[in-house]
């Protein structure tokens, strides 16, 4: 396993690590900022399809954070890539938003309703019973069921919302049929993010907030890991698994020093 010192390209989580609840995360603006002036390849992910890479860099720049859209990479656009090495210039049937819809059209996709290639489940504010009835009389017609990402539930003010992962349950209690799930902990996400900047496993390093998502599929692609405590995860958390992170840190701020030159107080 590489020591962070061999680690030349990173992968970040973004809520937990580089934010929480819109506040940047003391040491995210400048490790950021170190990782831009030297050059050091990297992606911020997240398993959000909601929102576009634009989008996200517009929320980031609110929060202080300076992340350019291309240095973001979501299951969203990891669903897109993986859909179009599976089935260049295919149909899909899309219950979601922007970040989903955009991202497959951007590579090549068509929507339609009538025998796609696949049903595409990716997280939405508002589900319709009528799609989701739509999703299952497809699936049951032989389309390939894909969801952008695992999540049960998602975070609101008022509690907790129901997320991708709820809405894909009731579609396969309906149709008997599991979805592939393309975002965390699908290691492949990691994957075709590594593809995007060129990175190789044993020289990247992920940043993660969460166990069961972050840290496993990191292990799983290879990956150099770092927990950090500033989001989900605690040591009674850590105890859960059978699995451990390569290093547990208390936030970001505790990896400034492997920026050359830019090591700044926090």
């Amino acid at each position: 396993m590489a020591h962070r010192d061999d680690i030349e390209c990173w992968l970040t989580d973004m809520d937990g690590v580089l934010v929480h609840e819109n506040e940047a995360i003391p040491g995210a603006s400048e490790l950021l900022a170190g990782w831009e002036a030297n050059g050091i390849p990297y992606l911020v992910l997240t398993n959000n399809s909601i929102f576009t890479a634009r989008d996200l860099s517009a929320r980031l720049r609110a929060s202080g954070l300076n992340v350019p859209e291309e240095r973001i990479w979501t299951s969203a656009l990891a669903t897109a890539d993986f859909l179009k090495q599976q089935v260049p210039g295919g149909s899909a049937f899309v219950i979601g938003e922007a970040g989903i819809l955009t991202a497959l059209h951007d590579a090549g996709f068509v929507m339609t309703e009538t025998n796609p290639d696949f049903v595409v489940v990716g997280e939405t504010r508002t589900y319709s019973f009528e799609a989701i009835t739509r999703a299952i009389r497809l699936i049951n017609r032989g389309a390939r069921f894909i969801i952008t990402n695992p999540d049960a539930t998602g975070p609101s003010v008022d509690g907790v919302l129901p997320a991708t992962g709820a809405v894909a349950a009731l579609i396969t209690k309906a149709t008997g049929r599991e979805p592939y799930v393309v975002g965390k902990p699908n290691p492949m996400m990691f994957r075709s993010a590594l593809n995007k900047i060129g990175a190789h496993s044993k020289k990247t390093g992920m940043i993660g907030d969460r166990m069961d998502t972050d840290i496993v599929a990191g292990i799983e692609a290879g990956l150099h890991t770092v927990l950090v405590l500033t989001g989900i995860s605690d040591q009674r958390e850590i105890e859960k698994y059978p699995f451990r992170p390569d290093e547990i840190v208390d936030s970001v701020a505790d990896l400034l020093p492997t920026i050359t030159g830019t090591i700044k107080t926090v």
